[in-house]
């Protein structure tokens, strides 16, 4: 069973429970949030967030899209967010907090009949019972995660003392927290089985970790490192 969404694509990978702040200022979108705000009352407030593939400029810092040459072109999963805060500015535009709630596959992108984008989606799978592997690979992570963000954060005794327990809320967080790539956090989004999504992280955040510990190894300052001329191979 399919139903149909309104998309708005991003340079970012939105997770389940993720809180997801946006600056809406192009036309259409602006519509996008008008529309769900006259929904009646109880009717869910929610758009999909799709990242982009290729196709559009992106302004990572942002978030922002702008309409470039190339053939746009979105990822297949996605997660939806539901608007939870909205704020309306002088200029028409609006500035809204909203949280991911579930996961979604698109099956056909609809241009053409609304101000946005819509498409056709199919709700992903989520676990509904508890998973002895999940808390095993659980508790791995927390240990490596604990490590990472040790690497790269001084204040990582406080965050990581509100680690989640629940497995498959602590893989969204750590998919979405540890300075991944744009298609690193895609694969991890599109990976149904949260024992799956676990042990990717923990591979991902072993390499992150090793990473981090030789640039601290390096003995002179990254911005020389930035600018000196590449070694002969």
């Amino acid at each position: 069973m399919t139903v149909r969404l309104p998309v708005f694509p991003l340079a970012t990978v939105l997770f389940p429970g993720l809180v997801l702040p946006l600056h809406i200022f192009e036309e259409r979108y602006r519509a996008l949030v008008r529309h769900l705000v006259g929904l009646p009352e109880g009717a869910p407030r929610e758009f999909g967030v799709v990242a982009i593939r290729s196709g559009w400029e992106v302004a990572p810092a942002a978030g922002r899209v702008v309409p470039g040459t190339g053939e746009v072109t979105l990822h297949e999963v996605g997660c939806t967010a539901e608007l939870r805060q909205v704020t309306e500015l002088a200029d028409g535009g609006f500035d809204i907090v909203t949280v991911g709630r579930r996961r979604f596959r698109m099956a056909d992108v609809d241009h053409d009949s609304a101000p946005y984008l819509t498409a056709e989606v199919q709700w992903l799978p989520e676990p509904d019972g508890p998973d002895a592997t999940a808390d095993v690979l659980a508790a791995r992570v927390i240990a490596v995660f604990r490590q990472y963000l040790g690497l790269i954060r001084a204040e990582a005794g406080q965050l990581t003392e509100q680690l989640p327990e629940d497995p498959t809320v602590l893989s969204h967080l750590v998919a979405a927290t540890a300075a991944l790539t744009v298609a690193d956090r895609q694969r991890l989004l599109a990976i149904d089985d949260t024992a799956a999504r676990l042990r990717a992280e923990l591979h991902l955040l072993n390499r992150e970790a090793a990473l981090l510990r030789q640039v601290r190894a390096v003995p002179v300052p990254l911005a020389e490192l930035a600018t000196a001329p590449p070694a002969p191979n």
